[in-house]
């Protein structure tokens, strides 16, 4: 590059440093409906944006402009405050922004949407936003995009000449967002209420690339991807945390001597952010083969329980068949229909009338029906899944379906309603027969349903014995381990004793295991604080092994690397990880060939934070931004700094303080330069030899 060409893009770089101005569009300064109970400090406010050196605000509550308070936040603060409105569109939230300049208008405006938001469940739709503001080019409009209650897609199409940016809840989304080109300009903000008692800030705002701020400025900014930044510096490859610091997006490694604030860095970022997974030094050195066990089922329980829904239900169906209880009936039927017929010489006139043994109509279950009525209305009224779902089934025969279904749920009710009235009326007058007549009469029998227990009972029983056989149901692959999944029997009263976490007594219920109905028959004897809806549970047992590449359950050693890799990837639900030393539980190459490869690869969707003293996750990973700790004694006081910079910099920098870059790796990696030379030249070269 020659040197004209290093001038201009150095002052390409300066100058675009000097233009990005510092936004948070979203601070709320009245309580709502829709809020918590707090007291807004206009001196928190104007001490934020101070501290914070935000150029630009606006104030977006609940449904509701307040002229008379925002005139007030303007003459208090020395920076620019547009007007705004959060508004209830469609179950999603969407910021509404305007220029200062017609405030009666706008405000007259935003009293139509408090008319209409009256309750917190309430919300207006897409025409109604568009009727109450008829020119929404002169607005801005920001909807809950990557953040809840987010804006549905359906919504955000039907405003898509208005809509040009989204706001996002996370660091984590506003990367994803800006990587792909098919979503809205990510824009993070604080969505703050700032009262007296607040002391620390919100870090989430964003950067623009304007001169100087104006509306039509700031409309421009937010519709393009390359006008908008984290940091004012270092654009996107940098955020702040806390107040006075930035990490990397991507992968920050913090280097420092004991004692000298790495752990309390951590945990001041743990603690000033949301949604943040840290791992602490020594947490994952858990030995104890039992409680490993019983914390990996734990986690697994959600997948036991999507496998077994099915067979949940089945057994809470056969716990209300009582086949004891139908026995008796049957029999009771028998001997009244024998006395009867012994009797019928003898029958008088109220027993020869037709209505003496009449049955009653049975009643139809109407359940199913509305299941299906309610997963009709999901199917037409989703939105997040519409494209797939109209690839299949038209929404118009849908619409149909619906109506045809709710015709015939109407027309069966209607039904019901006249047996219901006819059994009554069937009841009073066999009733009033029976109290006439000297004959025996026949008891009323469900035969039908009866039919259909001991049916359901032989099929359960069939279905019980199916799941007892050995089954593979769940396998995953993390890193050199595998977690598998197996169903198997339970081998006796102990089993199900471990597995109720209780001192109950399962003897009795064991002895019946291999009859499945009257097993169940004995569980609901064990206790009355044994829920019916645990019942199932208790058929068959799911157990989840951990194992290595050799394909052996894991060892002692092998778990903590296990427990290590599986906490990794349980990270991507977080929004921010934090890692303190895990050279303290691991041997380097396991670091080197497992973690280092999976934390740089997952620091490509998340930030993460490590702390090290040890080279091979220090230097070998290499990290996108360093931070060094200090303890410094100045004036007989203990000073804490924090020094930042790329690894390839030659020096860190602590606000005018500056430190020698290689000197930092080589101390907290290398126990100093002379040490690792000395261990070059006196042992790994002589080994190598």
């Amino acid at each position: 590059m020659t040197l004209a060409a290093q001038i201009f893009l150095n002052s390409t770089v300066v100058q675009r440093r000097i233009h990005l101005k510092k936004i948070d569009l979203h601070i709320h300064t009245i309580p709502t409906i829709s809020d918590a109970p707090f007291e807004f400090s206009i001196k928190k406010l104007k001490e934020y944006t101070e501290k914070q050196k935000i150029d630009c605000i606006a104030i977006t509550n609940h449904n509701k402009f307040d002229l008379s308070q925002y005139n007030e936040i303007v003459s208090n603060l020395d920076i620019i405050v547009f007007p705004g409105i959060e508004i209830n569109l469609e179950n999603g939230h969407l910021l509404l922004i305007s220029d200062n300049d017609e405030l009666d208008d706008f405000t007259s405006k935003c009293q139509e949407i408090e008319r209409l938001i009256q309750y917190k469940e309430d919300n207006i739709n897409v025409e109604k936003l568009k009727e109450i503001f008829p020119n929404l080019t002169k607005y801005i409009l920001i909807p809950h995009y990557d953040k809840k209650p987010s804006l549905n897609k359906e919504a955000i199409h039907n405003l898509t000449d208005y809509i040009k940016a989204g706001e996002v809840s996370s660091i984590k989304k506003f990367i994803y967002r800006l990587k792909d080109s098919n979503s809205l300009v990510p824009v993070v903000f604080s969505d703050c209420r700032l009262t007296n008692e607040t002391t620390n800030f919100p870090t989430k705002q964003t950067y623009i690339d304007l001169n100087a701020i104006s509306f039509d400025g700031l409309k421009l900014c937010l519709n393009d991807k390359n006008k908008i930044a984290l940091s004012e510096d270092d654009g996107n490859k940098l955020f702040q945390v806390t107040n006075n610091l930035y990490i990397s997006t991507g992968l920050t490694v913090i280097l420092g001597e004991r004692s000298s604030g790495k752990t309390y860095t951590l945990e001041t970022i743990k603690k000033e952010n949301f949604n943040v997974k840290y791992i602490e030094q020594f947490s994952l050195l858990k030995k104890d083969e039992k409680s490993f066990n019983n914390k990996i089922s734990t986690q697994k329980d959600k997948i036991t329980e999507e496998y077994l829904a099915p067979f949940k239900k089945i057994v809470e169906d056969i716990n209300d068949i009582d086949i004891e209880k139908n026995h008796r009936q049957i029999e009771q039927y028998i001997s009244s229909l024998l006395k009867y017929a012994t009797e019928t010489e003898t029958a008088d006139n109220f027993s020869k009338c037709i209505m003496y043994n009449e049955n009653k109509f049975n009643i139809k279950d109407l359940n199913n029906l509305k299941k299906i009525i309610d997963s009709t209305l999901i199917l037409i009224e989703n939105n997040e899944y519409s494209e797939i779902i109209e690839l299949h089934l038209n929404k118009d025969n849908l619409k149909k379906l619906l109506i045809d279904l709710i015709k015939t749920l109407h027309k069966e009710h209607e039904t019901i309603l006249k047996q219901n009235w006819l059994n009554s009326l069937i009841n009073d007058i066999k009733t009033t027969l029976h109290t006439h007549s000297s004959q025996t009469s026949v008891e009323e029998i469900n035969l039908y349903k009866i039919i259909l227990d001991n049916k359901k009972i032989e099929k359960f029983n069939t279905i019980v014995d199916f799941l007892k056989n050995e089954k593979e149901i769940y396998k995953e692959d993390i890193g050199k381990f595998q977690i598998v999944g197996k169903t198997q029997k339970y081998k006796g009263a102990q089993h199900l004793k471990s597995k109720s976490s209780s001192t109950w007594a399962f003897s009795n219920a064991f002895s019946k295991y291999n009859s499945p109905y009257y097993y169940l028959q004995e569980l609901k004897k064990i206790s009355e604080n044994f829920a019916p809806t645990e019942y199932y549970k208790y058929f068959i047992d799911i157990e989840y092994k951990i194992l290595n590449n050799f394909g052996f359950e894991v060892s002692g050693g092998e778990r903590a690397e296990f427990n290590l890799l599986n906490e990794i990837k349980d990270a991507l639900k977080h929004d921010i990880f934090l890692i303190d030393e895990p050279e303290s539980s691991f041997d380097n190459l396991f670091l080197k060939n497992e973690v280092n490869k999976l934390l740089k690869e997952l620091s490509q969707k998340i930030p993460i934070v490590i702390v090290t003293h040890n080279n091979t996750v220090g230097a070998s990973i290499k990290p996108d931004y360093v931070l060094y700790t200090k303890r410094e004694f100045i004036n007989d006081n203990i000073e804490y700094k924090i020094y930042s910079g790329y690894p390839s910099d030659k020096k860190l920098k602590c606000n005018n303080s500056e430190i020698d870059n290689y000197l930092v790796f080589i101390d907290c990696l290398e126990a100093g330069e002379n040490s690792y030379n000395e261990r070059r030249k006196d042992l790994y070269e002589i080994l190598k030899d």
